[in-house]
């Protein structure tokens, strides 16, 4: 996948094991602790922020062993500078990630009926703090969207946060106004938490 000109970084490419380490780094540098665990993670949100303070290394070998393994739990891809990681957007099979849609906000909404054979989730969006506003964000859309039709998906589900001023740290879903952008479609409008979804062709 080759990014766009202009986009602050060089290429956007299907995440694998060789990117283990620039991801980790990536996380280290946003000071982000989950290492992208959270919608695998078992246990309620206590004991989950516990993790994220006192056991962050648990979480990062969890991704490596997700990444080695090609396991689904670390689908996705990678903005990269060289070999710097310097964006990720997260794409999951809608079924290996339960865990987002029986959220009390979206379990059991009608939009989500039917065969989900093929549908794919943004489960996260992070961006390195110094490349923000440039491109990186809309670049991983775009290559994620293009990962989805290589593999044969039928559609992208979104869960962005909608609201004024939002902070960084609550757009960790990635911004409404991207995937509006994108050609994502609303299917469930509540407030500020709607569902999106893009159709992919065949």
């Amino acid at each position: 996948m080759t990014a766009a000109p202009g986009s602050g970084h060089r290429r956007v490419v299907t995440a694998s094991a060789e990117h283990a380490g620039p991801l980790a780094e990536l996380f280290a540098r946003s000071d982000v602790a989950c290492h992208c665990r959270y919608w695998h993670f078992p246990g309620d949100t206590n004991a989950w922020l516990a993790r994220c303070a006192h056991e962050p290394g648990a979480s990062r070998a969890e991704m490596n062993a997700a990444l080695e393994s090609a396991s689904g739990e670390m689908s996705g891809v990678v903005a990269l500078d060289g070999d710097r990681a310097v964006g990720w957007l997260k794409l999951a099979a809608a079924t290996s990630v339960p865990k987002v849609y029986e959220q009390r906000l979206y379990r059991k909404l009608p939009c989500f009926g039917g065969d989900r054979e093929g549908v794919l989730t943004v489960g996260c969006l992070l961006v390195d703090p110094e490349r923000r506003k440039i491109g990186v964000a809309r670049a991983l859309l775009r290559g994620a969207v293009e990962h989805a039709a290589a593999i044969g998906a039928r559609a992208i589900e979104a869960f962005p946060r909608r609201a004024e001023d939002l902070r960084d740290a609550d757009a960790w879903m990635g911004p409404f106004s991207l995937f509006a952008r994108e050609g994502f479609e609303i299917v469930n409008d509540f407030g500020p938490y709607p569902v999106m979804r893009l159709t992919l062709s065949g």
